[in-house]
């Protein structure tokens, strides 16, 4: 049996949201650059936020010598108008550790296709 949770929210694209901060914050000129460079350093939490379903894959299976208790889960998302799904490693409490496997897709239709078909 396949889980998919729908996240309820009417819009989760936490892009909007980061640029009104700074733009509240150090005003209009310059927002943008300073966006791309929090985008690009909190890629994997952004998408996280930015998730609109999820299903959860499996535990993850690690190499490393001490066992971790993560989870893979399929996510499927909009961020800054951009649908997308990816493979994520999350913690028990909710929080993403890593993003995989992004792929930026050209619609909606196409992004819930590419997310039924994650493993």
């Amino acid at each position: 049996m396949t889980l998919i949770s729908i996240v309820q929210a009417p819009s989760r694209d936490a892009y909007p949201a980061l640029l009104a901060g700074l733009e509240a914050q150090y005003g209009c000129a310059g927002s943008i650059e300073i966006a791309a460079h929090y985008l690009a350093a909190e890629l994997a939490d952004f998408h996280w936020d930015s998730r609109v379903a999820e299903r959860w894959l499996g535990a993850y299976e690690s190499l490393e010598e001490e066992p971790s208790e993560l989870d893979r889960v399929a996510i499927l998302g909009r961020l800054q108008g951009v649908w997308f799904v990816a493979t994520c490693l999350v913690d028990g409490n909710g929080a993403v550790h890593a993003l995989h496997d992004l792929r930026l897709m050209p619609g909606e239709r196409e992004a819930e296709t590419a997310f039924v078909d994650l493993r």
